[in-house]
């Protein structure tokens, strides 16, 4: 599935940040690490941003080979061997520990990614639901997304899932042409990916349509048909990835052709002009919605919101006063079930140093076609504006950023180069 993990699926490429080690959860009381946390730091936060909830179900029936979440295959096991219930007793669990961190905030959104929610009953998705409620206070009208594939066998849950509480389906149909279908190693056919969408449309108020373009030997004309048959369902959000290789996967050591990138360009500029035309706004660079239908989950994550994330190798951001601090939930899923029984599920925790801090809003707030208010950065990062002033008029100077003192906004050049913008704003190097 391509749904956000952090601000993870970004088609851009980034050195990883350095990040200073808080402490090794579990050597530490609770009581400990929270004076920890909530001592005096290196930067000062007026008020915390709002808080999101992912949560990771790592199963699928297959791996994709483009695939870098962290999935893990089913290998030949029936979907009713899953660990279900096990499961989401140590999602609740790994809940319960995390607690006493994000106590008091209200939960904007709620997305329950993978691997293939899916295939979780929906008996199980509305335990968990209902555990969530029970210890978070939602906002009224909480976004709750769901991961799904197209296969029959998810597409008979839909509706279950919405009566258990879910008000939002993100469907990885990827493509609707079978061959490209087969060479992305994907386990449903164009038929299954169309009957899926119709019985989305029928069970939700919205939805989204994740698809991928630059795949093994397609042609403009094989895009263009896939956007059209997307077009046809009358979606509210539509998500579109260029497929890219990514280290530690199958394509990574044994690459397909692929469309080169002047055949790459001029499918994205057919699918700029198409949305548009459609009455899609295209407000991410990736991500295209109807009026009302953002995914206000993935707003958050590109406005340098944080949120907490539980479930194997689930990452999250917490802030506090004084510190935005990273976490990382042990990755293996029986590693996971057990750690978060023992209330030891988190692998690392670690604080970011102010200078990532800056970088890390930058690469997600450019991805926003409307940018960010100057007052934004200072809010959500702790540093003052001058932290990147000097960054920011270099950027204008190279006709990358608007020349605006109030905001930080990519122009046409700056947001079609985000990885030449994005480059000003790294941290030094050590």
């Amino acid at each position: 599935m391509s749904g956000p993990r952090e601000p993870v699926d970004a088609p851009v490429d980034h050195a990883k940040p350095r990040r200073e080690e808080v402490s090794r959860p579990g050597e530490a009381s609770v009581a400990g690490r929270l004076a920890n946390l909530q001592g005096p730091g290196a930067i000062s936060l007026a008020a915390l941003p709002p808080l999101s909830l992912y949560v990771h179900l790592p199963w699928c029936i297959r791996k994709c080979p483009y695939c870098d979440f962290n999935s893990h295959a089913i290998r030949g096991r029936g979907k009713d061997d899953l660990p279900q219930q096990r499961y989401v007793e140590a999602l609740v669990a790994d809940l319960d520990a995390a607690l006493p961190f994000v106590w008091g905030r209200r939960v904007h959104t709620v997305f329950i990614g993978g691997g293939t929610p899916s295939l979780f009953a929906p008996a199980q998705v509305e335990r968990l639901l209902v555990a969530i409620r029970a210890r978070l206070p939602l906002e009224p009208g909480c976004e709750i997304t769901l991961e799904a594939n197209p296969g029959s066998f998810e597409r008979d849950r839909f509706r279950a899932f919405r009566d258990a509480g879910v008000t939002r389906l993100s469907i990885g149909v990827q493509s609707f042409d079978d061959a490209m279908l087969r060479s992305l190693g994907r386990v449903h056919d164009g038929a299954e990916a169309r009957a899926a969408i119709e019985e989305a449309r029928l069970a939700f108020e919205t939805f989204n349509i994740d698809l991928m373009y630059a795949l093994p030997g397609q042609t403009l004309a094989g895009c263009a048909d896939d956007l059209a048959a997307a077009l046809a369902f009358e979606p509210p959000h539509l998500s579109l990835y260029q497929l890219t290789l990514e280290p530690n996967t199958f394509f990574a050591t044994h690459p397909p052709p692929l469309p080169d990138a002047d055949q790459a360009s001029a499918m994205l500029d057919h699918i700029a002009l198409t949305t548009a035309a459609a009455g899609f706004d295209r407000y991410e660079v990736s991500a295209y919605a109807r009026p009302g239908h953002r995914a206000r989950h993935n707003v958050n994550y590109w406005q340098f919101g944080d949120y907490l994330g539980i479930g194997a190798g689930a990452h999250g951001k917490l802030s506090f006063a004084h510190r935005v601090v990273r976490q990382v939930r042990l990755r293996d899923p029986g590693a996971y079930m057990a750690g978060a029984e023992a209330g030891r599920a988190i692998a690392s925790e670690t604080e970011a140093p102010p200078a990532d801090l800056a970088f890390e809003f930058m690469l997600n707030a450019l991805r926003l076609r409307e940018g960010v208010s100057i007052a934004l950065f200072t809010e959500r990062t702790g540093l003052p504006a001058n932290a990147i002033a000097g960054r920011v008029v270099e950027a204008v100077r190279r006709g990358l950023l608007e020349d605006d003192p109030g905001r930080i906004v990519a122009t046409p050049r700056g947001f079609d180069f985000l990885n030449d913008l994005l480059e000003l704003f790294l941290p030094p190097a050590p």
